[in-house]
């Protein structure tokens, strides 16, 4: 057995005793009645999701009772397990299954072959947005450093600037590589005219979330480090999403995210608007309704609708919330939401398996409506699209430079395949899923 393989087996085998003794710790601590106490924390869920539900898809006085709702259904299990003596028995079994799935992965993980070298690039651009991230490109002496670094910094001003046009021109004036400092919507836009170009593209966190640094491995506490590609870098080959022909790096949502997005005080005043307008498009007249097929499956009376460039985590993932365990799958991840009633948001609290969600993968997925154009939000930013809207992914379209550093980013396979950790834990060879 190679090295790789026996690394394999021992995360395989953590994974197996951890799950069992996840199973273990409640039956050893109340018995029979342990099954009791797991029905209770499922009541508790169901609960929190109808209170979310009444808080979010209604106004006025029933607005207050699911905001209470949230709060006490889950206080209340919690003291109940306490008082019960389950409190500490149910946290560390939480803790053990957390375990054994992070094992469960390692084991699986595939083993990629480091990448070579990329030699440095003659003429670097790199666009820069200042108002990012609070001011991160200043913060950190960004523009200073990639000049340093040999390369030509651009700064967006105030005004709207067409930034696709100024990737254009950089590449026009001989640039030999694109790099953005600045929010999602930004770096897609660069990313396309790097995509077309054939050109290797850099990424620096200098944005508020950058979801899409953070699955390439990146630091977005200290930005410059991204930098370090330019001299010191190795290449990566990432996926590209596109609806109606507009890229996107992360996903492109229709349906209600959409609509909030799209009223003009959501920028200035995120949390109120969207508390606002959410009944109207949960439970009102207007609410909006999707038609979507993805391949096979074919969804209609969706309120919401996630499109993203490779499947996100499950919902059983909480430890890593709206992660991406890969960017190279050429997939498309699809998540559809139809919650129409406080009976159907306690349905919610079986996750994954909820009847009101909807979870799977496709290489082109079909949005229709009954409006001529449908809002979207794509990688953030609002944007009409005449319907009905067409989203693909293109396998290994950008070419992403990153410092040696990240090299060992391991993408895994998502949720963990226990027929095939339980045959590298019996030391059988991995023939793979």
């Amino acid at each position: 057995m190679t090295t790789a393989g026996r690394a394999g087996a021992w995360w395989a085998r953590l994974a197996l005793l951890a799950l069992a003794a996840g199973v273990l710790v409640p039956l050893l601590a109340a018995g029979a009645r342990s099954v009791l106490w797991v029905l209770l924390g499922i009541a508790g869920l169901a609960l929190a999701a109808v209170g979310l539900w009444w808080t979010l898809a209604h106004s006025g006085v029933l607005r207050i009772v699911g905001a209470v709702l949230c709060v006490a259904a889950p206080l209340t299990v919690l003291a109940l397990y306490a008082a019960g003596g389950m409190l500490a028995p149910a946290a560390l079994s939480l803790a053990l299954w957390a375990v054994a799935v992070g094992a469960a992965r390692a084991a699986v993980a595939p083993v990629r072959a480091e990448p070579a070298p990329a030699p440095p690039p003659h003429r670097p651009w790199a666009l820069m947005n200042p108002r990012s991230g609070g001011g991160k490109v200043d913060r950190f002496r960004l523009a200073d450093r990639a000049r340093a670094a040999g390369a030509r910094v651009e700064l967006l001003g105030a005004g709207h600037q067409d930034v696709a046009a100024l990737a254009e021109a950089a590449v026009r004036d001989g640039a030999d590589l694109l790099a953005v400092a600045g929010g999602d919507g930004t770096q897609a836009l660069v990313a396309e005219v790097a995509a077309r170009h054939g050109l290797p593209f850099l990424v620096i966190p200098a944005g508020t979330r950058n979801h899409f640094a953070l699955d390439l491995g990146l630091d977005r506490d200290d930005p410059a480090k991204a930098l370090d590609a330019l001299t010191d870098g190795v290449e990566l080959r990432v996926d590209l999403g596109f609806a109606a022909g507009r890229v996107f790096v992360n996903n492109a949502s229709f349906g209600t995210y959409a609509e909030v997005v799209a009223d003009p005080a959501y920028r200035g005043e995120k949390r109120r608007t969207t508390l606002r307008l959410l009944p109207g498009l949960l439970s009102g007249p207007s609410a909006p309704r999707l038609r979507m097929r993805a391949d096979g499956t074919r969804a209609d009376g969706l309120q919401a609708l996630l499109v993203s460039n490779n499947p996100y985590l499950r919902v059983a993932d909480a430890a890593r919330p709206g992660r991406r365990e890969r960017l190279d799958s050429g997939r498309l991840g699809v998540l559809g939401v139809r919650v129409e009633s406080a009976v159907r948001a306690a349905g919610a609290a079986r996750g994954a398996r909820a009847a009101g969600l909807l979870r799977t993968t496709a290489a082109e997925v079909v949005v229709e409506a009954d409006t001529p154009a449908v809002p979207a939000g794509v990688d953030g930013e609002h944007v009409l699209l005449t319907a009905p809207v067409v989203c693909r992914i293109a396998p290994g379209a950008l070419r992403v430079r990153v410092p040696r550093a990240v090299r060992g980013t391991r993408w895994g396979t998502g949720a963990p395949d226990w027929l095939r950790v339980t045959r590298l834990a019996r030391g059988r060879q991995d023939d793979g899923p």
